[in-house]
């Protein structure tokens, strides 16, 4: 009999393990399959969260190869090579498409109906490669994106205005990387907007913006600096991703997705639910904030013109 709710994660690093953890302790798949090219390394994760069995709701967790992952619902990419401290996540590109090349085929045989998940760096570009290399539907392959860097964002003003961070109501779009920025003209804090609580606050506008921009981009380049990578918090955004997904919730994700117009993956706010991708609902955006993703878009395109399947 079918299993319902099977999850593969293909890569049992520090990325996939955590994801591991966070889908099981979610409850939202009953089989979880891990796979890595580094089959004891894969079977050591599976069988150390599956422990945790006595405290968890009830999920089969096991290790296995890509025929293993056959009938997924979703699969999560998070193998590749890791960012270390100086690079970028542009940087990662030679190294991580050639794997892409030998992994996606493999995935796409076994689970033909699945949605692809694309977390491994940099996500929007390895997003695209994935995509063709699949030749599923673009709505069916979609990349963490900036799901993680949004969150970032609330916890950085959550912090600043000692407020919950889920009362921070914003999103940062673009790449996921040096290029991308937080929506201003769209954030909220509670009923108010940006503007009006910095007012209430007694808060400079310009500085707040320029601090908090920075202090986002920069967050994994300084976890990364400090413990070589960065993991927990990933982890939990791509269970984040996958709770919508599973459970149809027509959830509002800024995950990554395809503009045919450019050619390229990036984020914005889209609604995501069982079949993936729903609609783009990217809010109106002022001159600047279309200039700044603009600016992204070609990046992106540059980059992904500088590569070939």
């Amino acid at each position: 009999m079918r299993k319902t709710n099977k999850v593969s994660i293909i890569g049992a690093g520090f990325v996939g393990s955590a994801t591991t953890l966070a889908v099981a302790e979610s409850g939202l798949a009953s089989h979880i399959v891990l796979v890595d090219i580094n089959k004891d390394k894969a079977q050591g994760e599976a069988l150390d969260i599956a422990h945790g069995a006595a405290f968890m709701k009830s999920v089969e967790i096991t290790a296995g190869d890509y025929k293993d992952t056959a009938d997924s619902d979703i699969v999560i990419i998070t193998a590749g090579a890791g960012q270390k401290p100086g690079e970028t996540r542009l940087d990662l590109i030679g190294k991580n498409l050639s794997i892409f090349k030998q992994m996606v085929p493999k995935i796409v045989r076994y689970s033909p109906n699945s949605i692809l998940l694309v977390v491994a760096n940099p996500v929007d570009v390895l997003t695209y490669f994935t995509y063709k290399l699949s030749g599923f539907p673009a709505t069916r392959v979609i990349g963490s994106g900036t799901v993680l860097d949004t969150s970032r964002l609330k916890y950085t003003l959550s912090q600043i205005f000692d407020i919950d961070a889920k009362s921070v109501h914003g999103y940062m779009i673009g790449e996921h990387g040096d290029s991308e920025f937080p929506v201003w003209s769209a954030l909220s804090i509670g009923p108010l907007s940006i503007d009006e609580y910095c007012k209430r606050e007694n808060v400079e506008l310009n500085e707040l913006k320029e601090s908090v921009t920075n202090s986002v981009k920069n967050a994994a380049y300084e976890i990364i600096n400090k413990k070589g990578y960065t993991n927990y918090a990933i982890g939990i955004s791509v269970r984040r991703i996958v709770e919508a997904i599973l459970r149809d919730e027509k959830s509002i994700l800024t995950i990554s997705t395809y503009n045919p117009i450019s050619d390229v993956y990036y984020s914005v706010p889209n609604i995501v639910g069982r079949q993936g991708q729903i609609m783009k609902i990217c809010p109106d955006l002022n001159e600047e904030e279309t200039q700044k993703l603009d600016a992204s878009k070609k990046i992106l395109k540059e980059t992904i013109d500088g590569f070939s399947l």
